[in-house]
């Protein structure tokens, strides 16, 4: 079977969150699944950089009124093409907004540009090579999907993965001219969202199955508190809604072996970790003990939690503990926790920022990783603190609540807990969990279970993967 996937960003080439995690290991799940992927990207500097030798395989006089091309190539094992258009990606910033965060005003012509390529390779095909099925990931693919079903590629079918529903790509009617689409497509069962264009909102609608990162998000979306206005339209669709939990690249991760540790460990050997303990307490600036260390690696905001943490940093030093945080995000949160590591020196560390090597060592050598997340679709980083020994400490919500074992009195009994949840939107039961954590870490004999349960579960994407491809096979069959 072969897809085309599209989305805008994949690992390691350009990265700002987990999707760019989850699109650049699936590939490889999926090829052994028999599933072929080839994967459409905009082609952003860090991208066009590293192309090497790349074939010219499709050309635009005027895409949404600027020229592009899109190039083939494989690049750091990943079978590419990518839309090389500089009028809309070669520019300084970030891949979504300028430096200072703000969004780049030309969005809607950059996604909606990617949406439209996706559409026509999957009509037209690329050197011989046609797709059998399209897989577009959130609100800045989802517009292939409607390109398809108002064109001629309506025939194949239509995945769209929900990252995270509360980015959704929502514009003013104004660009509805500029997109090429049909008169009909300005409906409330198309592109049309309160009286503007809702890229994310086309693509759920447009989809013939729609997939979530994890099956509690995949309930939580359906409700009202949840859906971020969409609730009703997904409730509608829910026998196209399909929640299947990410996996992570093992062998990326994988503490046994990773080149950006000082030294390896395993479940059954766990001493390797003091090493990168020691690391992150020297980066951090970090009173050297065995005292309780605690990591966030976030971006920081209110979707995340980082708002109630902020309010229990006292309390937290008081318990005795550590804390070593790297991120960036709300400059508030940023100011916060800088001032936080000041009042606290020795006891708490932030660097603003971001670093794949870093956050590695933080992995192996932090004692529990903290998400106080107030909705999150999956998780990435649990599930890599679950890897790594670091034990998760959880706000009760989608993919944190369906990954990590709370260690409550039957759990711990039975010695299967992983780690510790608590109920979201609550500085106090944030409070709580991180101390039942230092209690918990009291007890080295039970808290060392925990670290080697997490280390032997199975986040990998073998059970994943074959969910997708099932639902891949089941979708080309009932095309015909």
């Amino acid at each position: 079977m072969k897809c085309l996937a599209v989305a805008s960003e994949i690992y390691p080439l350009v990265k700002t969150g987990g999707l760019a995690d989850v699109v650049g290991a699936l590939p490889a799940a999926l090829a052994g699944e028999d599933v072929v992927v080839r994967t459409l990207v905009p082609g952003y500097p860090a991208i066009i950089a590293r192309l090497g030798e790349a074939r010219e395989v499709a050309r635009y006089d005027a895409l949404l009124g600027v020229p592009a091309t899109v190039l083939a190539a494989h690049v750091a094992g990943h079978d590419l093409l990518v839309l090389d258009s500089p009028a809309l990606f070669a520019r300084e910033g970030g891949i979504y907004g300028d430096a200072a965060g703000k969004d780049w005003p030309d969005n809607w012509r950059r996604f909606a540009a990617l949406g439209k390529v996706a559409a026509d390779l999957a009509a037209a095909g690329v050197e011989g090579w046609r797709s059998d099925i399209v897989h577009a990931h959130d609100w800045q693919g989802a517009m292939a999907m409607a390109y398809m079903r108002f064109g001629p590629a309506a025939h194949l079918p239509r995945v769209l993965t929900i990252h995270n529903l509360a980015f959704q790509g929502r514009f003013g009617a104004e660009i509805f001219g500029w997109l090429g689409l049909p008169p009909e497509s300005w409906a409330m069962d198309g592109i049309e969202y309160y009286g503007g264009v809702g890229f994310l909102k086309a693509g759920l609608i447009s989809a013939d199955a729609i997939t979530t990162v994890s099956p509690t998000y995949a309930e939580e979306i359906r409700r009202p508190d949840d859906g971020m206005g969409l609730d009703g339209l997904l409730d509608g669709r829910a026998d196209r809604l399909h929640g299947i939990l990410n996996g992570i690249d093992t062998d990326l991760w994988n503490p046994e072996a990773d080149p950006m540790l000082p030294a390896p460990f395993a479940a059954r050997r766990l001493g390797g970790r003091m090493a990168s303990r020691r690391a992150v307490e020297q980066a951090f600036g970090l009173k050297r003990d065995r005292a309780p260390l605690f990591i966030v690696i976030s971006r920081l905001t209110w979707q995340k939690g980082m708002d109630l943490l902020v309010e229990e940093m006292d309390g937290m030093v008081a318990m005795g503990a550590k804390l070593a945080l790297l991120g960036s995000g709300d400059a508030e949160l940023e100011a916060a926790f800088l001032e936080a590591a000041d009042k606290h020196r020795g006891r708490v560390g932030a660097h603003i920022g971001y670093d794949e090597p870093l956050s590695h060592m933080m992995q192996a050598g932090g004692d529990a990783i903290l998400i106080p997340s107030r909705f999150e679709p999956c998780g990435l980083t649990q599930l890599y603190g679950l890897r790594y020994g670091c034990v998760p400490v959880v706000a009760r919500v989608g993919g944190l609540a369906d990954t990590v074992i709370d260690a409550n009195e039957a759990a711990v009994a039975a010695g299967v807990a992983t780690g510790l949840h608590f109920a979201p939107d609550d500085a106090g039961a944030l409070r709580r969990a991180m101390a039942r954590a230092v209690a918990l870490h009291g007890d080295r004999p039970g808290w060392i279970t925990m670290q080697r349960n997490g280390m032997k579960a199975d986040f990998s994407w073998g059970r994943s993967a074959a969910r997708y491809a099932a639902l891949f096979a089941d979708l080309v069959k009932a095309a015909g």
